[in-house]
């Protein structure tokens, strides 16, 4: 897999804006039958009903999302999208932009965090770098991207929301939260000041100049902009537009995301913005260190699996979040129903074998 893959070379069918805002008029439902019987299964498991918590409402969206019951595991992928920024040549990060390209080649040797966890949770790894050697623009004074750059990005993204029964998305990019909280200011308000954190470590006049980048930018962009992806193309990144491709493509194809940490859920929050209930397929995995983005997830209304302070980026908690999903799902495949087990439930009323339990012994 190469470190860096040019756009032009994309090998997809490449839309338009306007057709990537036609397929978001387009999105298939939950399968509230899936759902319904995933509950119906809960409620004669051996134990109190909603014992499990947020578990079993896990199980619940996979099974929707999926449109079966019971859902399944069996192949779940990570993808990293890395690109570089424009606007990283204002000091914006404390790594030079070029530990971007060094990092990718960490993922691909299966040095970083991101490849423990993989192989720790059983998750395929794919690694996609966006023309790492021509960053996006300076989003202080014009344009991230033009409109074929995003399509072409948005394309690549797509393409890895196949074959999967759940998709966990991630990036890397030095000076992608500065674009993230410039996404996220610009389609939420506020200050500058709270959607920019240290990212990378940025303190004191760095962080001042961060603040100011993400300012200039969201002044420069805000009023011109059409919608949600327009404010996309004009300040995020080539990897988050790859997010964007994969979220839409992964609700095309009825697979469920599981979103990582700030920037992550940044390039996700245009969806949202032009579409409502358009990431009702996805669930993020963590709270990020980075302060923005507990902002962030209260402005999108969405709850995050955990919060260990995690700030790494790479997909790295969204694979950490498999490991709950596949307990989720253990617990409601393997687990005896009351009658399978002969345990007495909470009516009082003696275990009877149901006919999908001959013997008291149920197929799961």
């Amino acid at each position: 897999m190469p470190a860096s893959i040019p756009l032009d070379q994309v090998a997809f069918p490449v839309p338009t804006l306007a057709a990537i805002r036609r397929l978001l008029m387009e999105l298939p439902a939950t399968d509230a039958a899936a759902v319904e019987q995933v509950r119906a299964r809960e409620c004669r498991l051996t134990k109190p009903p909603g014992a499990l918590g947020r578990l079993e409402a896990l199980t619940e969206w996979l099974a929707g999302w999926q449109g079966r019951s019971p859902p399944r595991l069996d192949r779940v992928r990570a993808c990293v999208f890395a690109g570089n920024h424009g606007v990283a040549s204002a000091g914006v990060s404390a790594y030079p932009a070029e530990v971007t390209a060094q990092m990718v080649a960490n993922f691909q040797a299966g040095g970083a965090a991101i490849c423990q966890l993989c192989r720790t949770f059983d998750v395929e790894l794919h690694v996609r770098a966006f023309d790492l050697d021509r960053p996006t623009g300076d989003i202080r004074c014009g344009p991230a991207m033009s409109e074929d750059e995003f399509v072409a990005a948005f394309a690549a993204g797509m393409q890895e929301a196949v074959g999967v029964d759940l998709l966990c998305l991630g990036e890397m990019g030095i000076g992608n939260t500065t674009a993230a909280a410039a996404v996220a200011h610009a389609l939420f308000g506020g200050t500058a000041a709270a959607w920019t954190g240290p990212g990378t470590g940025v303190t004191g006049s760095s962080l001042a100049a961060k603040r100011a980048a993400v300012a200039a930018a969201v002044q420069c962009h805000a009023a011109a902009a059409v919608d949600g992806l327009d404010l996309l193309r004009r300040l995020g990144g080539r990897e988050f537009v790859a997010i964007v491709g994969a979220v839409l493509g992964a609700r095309l194809r009825r697979i469920p995301v599981l979103l990582d940490g700030f920037v992550c859920t940044a390039a996700a929050a245009p969806l949202a913005a032009v579409r409502s209930g358009a990431l009702d397929h996805c669930r993020v995995a963590h709270v990020s260190a980075e302060p923005g983005h507990r902002l962030l997830l209260r402005r999108l209304g969405m709850r995050p699996l955990f919060d260990l302070e995690m700030r790494l980026g790479e997909a790295s908690g969204a694979v950490l979040a498999v490991g709950f999903v596949r307990a989720a799902l253990a617990c409601h495949v393997g687990m005896a129903t009351f009658a399978g087990a002969g345990v007495t439930d909470r009516s009082g009323e003696p275990p009877v074998c149901l006919p999908d339990e001959p013997g008291g012994q149920e197929d799961p």
